[in-house]
């Protein structure tokens, strides 16, 4: 069965917008392991406008599942992960004002700085994955900067299936064949919801892991966090 990984970054912005402590983001990564999450992703930025280098911290004791820390590996966020040593680091090439993850590296063009990060993080027992485009030669560019994983940027996937074109998934199908017989392990996320996610596990080969925020968090105002996590799981089995 495909992981859940629950990305709280939302939390932390709610938590932000009144200056305090409510709601408490380490309270609500425990409740979602506790209600059958499988993972907790968080997504620190330099302005920590959401989740605070901090809040990384102050999470690592309380997630005894897989604890995923993305971001853009500059100077503070690589000395944060590598003290910190979650279960995986995903690595993100975000824009300093970019408002979300918006695109996957050129694992051609950026594969010597690639490689020199991924190598550090595993030199320290981390698993790495990369952010990728749905792109056959950013997969075969993944393979040779030393990663174990890719995460496949899902938005064009959600964008399209949503208008009801199911033709979207075949990029993504043909690059999960790809990455799985060149033993990379495979991940997805953004965008990714329950209206779409069974569709997308069912053509993606050996899915690994699935990191949802947005998406769970938005439904889990009408529905409740327990019972849309339980509700992911079904449709990842």
């Amino acid at each position: 069965m495909t992981k859940l990984s629950v990305n709280i970054n939302k939390i932390a912005t709610l938590r932000n917008s009144r200056g305090g402590d409510l709601p408490n983001v380490v309270q609500f990564a425990k409740d979602v392991q506790r209600f059958g999450a499988e993972g907790v992703t968080i997504h620190p930025r330099p302005d920590e406008r959401h989740i605070r280098y901090q809040d990384a911290y102050n999470l690592k004791p309380e997630v005894y599942t897989e604890y995923n820390i993305e971001g853009n590996p500059i100077e503070k966020f690589m000395n944060m992960v590598l003290e910190i040593k979650p279960t995986q680091v995903t690595l993100v090439p975000d824009a300093v004002n970019a408002i979300t993850s918006n695109a996957g590296w050129d694992t051609l063009k950026h594969k010597a700085f690639l490689v020199e990060v991924i190598q550090e993080f595993k030199n320290h027992g981390i698993r790495t994955s990369i952010f990728v485009n749905p792109v056959l030669k950013q997969i075969e560019g993944a393979k040779a900067t030393g990663t174990d994983r890719i995460e496949l940027y899902t938005e064009a996937f959600a964008h399209e299936f949503s208008l009801g074109d199911k033709k979207a998934i075949l990029p993504y199908t043909e690059c999960a064949v790809l990455a799985d017989s060149l033993d990379l392990g495979i991940n997805a996320g953004h965008d990714l919801s329950l209206d779409n996610i069974q569709y997308f596990k069912e053509n993606i080969p050996n899915l690994l892991e699935v990191s949802i925020g947005h998406a769970l968090i938005s439904e889990s105002l009408y529905l409740g966090v327990e019972n849309v996590i339980q509700m992911y799981l079904h449709r990842l089995k």
